[in-house]
C-alpha cells in the first residue's frame, strides 16, 4: 500500500535527521580543522542497490557522487553485518584522492538492506606535496589510492590496511582520529535506522525509500516540464592546467523534450596533463546540481532526479578521466565550470530561473611542513569563497562558498592558534562584483604571513577568464594570487606549488560574481 504524503513527509524528514546526525558526530569527533572547523564532509542513507535515499545538508560534489561508491561496493565479497568499507578511488566512485569515503552495510534479520556513508577531506593523504593538491600529472603523484577494500571486518579493525593508510600520510595522528570519527558516524548511523526499522517495521522504511525517489523523479520531471522545449549551447573556459595548457573549454549543449532534459558534453577538452580531470561521477553531481537548484525546496534530496536528466561525455575526456589520469583538480574546479555552462545554457531558455557565474573556483590553498610549536609535521587545506552570481530579483552574495562547495571558513584564532600562520588581512574585496541590474556578489581578500617554512601548493580558477554576466550585466571581476617578500609582491599563476620561509606572505584575491541584467 501507498504511503500518503504525511507518512512520506515524515519518512523523509527521520532518514534525513539521521543523516545530520551522522554528520554532527563526524564534526565534533574529527580532529583537523578541515573537519570540526570548514565542515568538509558529507554523510547520507542507501538502498541496498546503492541509490540514496536521504543526505544532509553537506557538499554538493560529495554527496551528488557517493551513490558511485556506494555501487563500487556491491561485488565485495562476504559484505558482513560489522563490516566497515573505505574507498577513495576516483575512478571507482571516488572524486578525488583526499576524499575518502567509508560505508557501513546495514543488515536486518541477517539480510543486507540499507547502507549508511560518510565521506570526508582528508588534510592529507600523501603524494608529492603537503595537502595532496600538488600540481600532478598523474593518480600516483596525488597521494594513497585506496581501492575498495575492509576497514573492519565484522567488528575489528584491519590493522594493516589502517597502517599503511596512516603511514603514508603526513600526519597519521590527525588522520586517524578523522578516520576515527568517520567510523564513529556510520556506527551512529546504522543504530539510528536499526531503531526507526523496530519503530515502524523495514517494510514500512523500504516503501518510504521507494517512494521518496520516484516523488524526487515526479518533480524533477515538473521542474524540466517548465522549461521550453529546444536546444540551448554555451561553453566557457578553465584558465589552464599548471603544466603547459592554456584555455581549456569546456561545452554544454541541453536538449529539453517534455519532461526529459539531455545534458550533451561533448566537445569539451579532451584530457589534460593537468589534473583539472573530472571523474564521471563528479560530472554527474555537478550536472545534477543545477537541476535540483530549479526545484522547489520541497524536493527530497535523493538520486531520484538522475532518472529524468541524461549525461553524455566523450570517452577518455577532461569530464570522464581514466585511470591513471591526475584528478585532484578536477574535482574541485571542473566541476565549478560544469556548474557554469549547464547554468549558462539554461539561461538562454530560463533567464529569470538561472543566476549570473558565482566564482567559478574554490581557490584551493594548501601548506605545509614542520610546526615548531608541536614538533610534529602538518598539512593545511581550505577553500576560499567568492562572489555569487546575481540573479533575477536580488543581487549576488557577497563572501560566500558557491555551488560545488558548501564548506565554512577556518576562523583566525583556530588557525592561528593550530598553525606557524598569522592570517595579516580578511576582508571583503569592494567592487569585484559584476554591475547589472542585480550586481554579482564580491568577492574575498585573505592574507597570510608564515612563522616558519613550508610548501605551498595553491589550484584556482578564474584568474583568467572572468565570471560571466547574464542578460547584459557585466561579468564579475577575474582573480588574482600574490606571493609577497620583504614588501615585493609577485603575482602568482593560477596553479602553482612553491617554497616559503618565515615571514613571506600569500596574499588570495577571490573572483567576484557575475552580475544579472543590463546595469541602470
Amino acid at each position: 500500500m501507498a504511503l500518503t504524503p504525511f507518512e512520506l513527509e515524515i519518512y523523509q524528514n527521520i532518514l534525513s535527521s539521521i543523516a545530520e546526525e551522522m554528520g554532527i558526530v563526524l564534526i565534533r569527533a574529527g580532529f583537523s580543522p578541515n573537519i570540526k572547523e570548514r565542515r568538509d564532509l558529507s554523510c547520507a542513507v542507501f538502498q541496498s542497490n546503492g541509490e540514496m535515499i536521504a543526505q544532509a545538508a553537506h557538499i554538493p560534489i560529495h554527496l551528488g557522487s557517493m551513490s558511485f561508491a556506494v555501487r563500487a561496493v556491491l561485488d565485495m565479497p562476504n559484505i558482513s553485518e560489522g563490516d566497515v568499507l573505505i574507498l577513495n578511488d576516483p575512478f571507482r566512485g571516488g572524486t578525488h584522492l583526499p576524499d575518502v569515503t567509508c560505508i557501513t552495510p546495514v543488515f536486518i534479520n541477517n539480510k543486507l538492506e540499507f547502507f549508511v556513508a560518510s565521506r570526508a577531506h582528508h588534510a592529507d593523504i600523501g603524494g608529492l606535496t603537503p595537502g595532496s593538491m600538488p600540481l600532478s600529472t598523474s593518480i600516483e603523484e596525488e597521494g594513497v589510492l585506496i581501492p575498495p577494500s575492509k576497514l573492519y571486518r565484522k567488528r575489528r579493525i584491519n590493522k594493516k590496511l589502517f597502517n599503511e593508510i596512516l603511514t603514508s600520510t603526513r600526519d597519521p595522528e590527525e588522520r586517524e582520529g578523522d578516520f576515527n570519527a568517520q567510523v564513529g558516524a556510520l556506527e551512529l548511523g546504522e543504530k539510528r535506522l536499526k531503531e526507526t526499522i523496530r519503530k515502524y517495521s523495514l517494510e514500512q522504511v523500504k516503501q518510504a525509500g521507494y517512494e521518496l525517489l520516484n516523488y524526487s523523479e515526479k518533480i524533477m520531471k515538473g521542474v524540466i516540464k517548465e522549461i521550453p522545449d529546444g536546444t540551448y549551447e554555451f561553453e566557457d573556459y578553465m584558465d589552464d592546467d599548471g603544466v603547459g595548457t592554456k584555455k581549456i573549454p569546456i561545452k554544454a549543449k541541453i536538449t529539453i523534450k517534455g519532461q526529459k532534459a539531455k545534458v550533451d558534453l561533448r566537445g569539451s577538452s579532451e584530457k589534460v596533463k593537468g589534473n583539472l580531470n573530472a571523474p564521471y561521477s563528479v560530472t554527474t553531481a555537478a550536472v545534477i546540481y543545477v537541476f535540483q537548484c530549479l526545484a522547489p525546496s520541497t524536493l527530497p534530496l535523493n538520486s531520484g532526479p538522475l532518472r529524468a536528466v541524461e549525461i553524455i561525455v566523450d570517452e577518455n575526456s577532461i569530464l570522464n578521466a581514466k585511470f591513471p589520469a591526475a584528478v585532484v583538480g578536477g574535482n574541485v574546479e571542473t566541476s565549478q565550470r560544469v556548474v557554469d555552462v549547464v547554468f549558462g545554457a539554461l539561461s538562454k531558455a530560463i533567464p529569470q530561473k538561472v543566476p549570473a557565474a558565482s566564482a567559478g573556483s574554490m581557490s584551493n590553498f594548501t601548506f605545509g611542513g614542520f610546526n615548531p610549536r608541536t614538533g610534529r609535521n602538518f598539512a593545511y587545506y581550505e577553500t576560499i569563497a567568492g562572489g555569487m552570481g546575481g540573479r533575477f530579483g536580488a543581487d549576488g552574495v557577497s563572501a560566500v562558498q558557491t555551488h560545488m562547495t558548501n564548506t565554512l571558513n577556518t576562523p583566525i584564532e583556530s588557525l592561528e592558534r593550530e598553525l606557524p600562520v598569522m592570517i595579516n588581512s580578511y576582508s571583503i574585496r569592494k567592487h569585484s562584483g559584476g554591475k547589472g541590474k542585480y550586481r554579482g556578489g564580491d568577492s574575498i581578500i585573505r592574507e597570510y604571513k608564515f612563522l616558519s617554512k613550508a610548501t605551498v601548493s595553491m589550484i584556482t580558477e578564474r584568474r583568467r577568464f572572468s565570471p560571466y554576466g547574464v542578460e547584459g550585466a557585466e561579468p564579475g571581476k577575474k582573480g588574482r594570487n600574490f606571493f609577497i617578500r620583504n614588501n615585493k609582491a609577485v603575482k602568482i599563476d593560477p596553479k602553482a606549488t612553491f617554497e616559503v620561509k618565515n615571514g613571506d606572505r600569500i596574499r588570495i584575491e577571490t573572483p567576484g560574481g557575475g552580475g544579472w541584467g543590463h546595469p541602470k
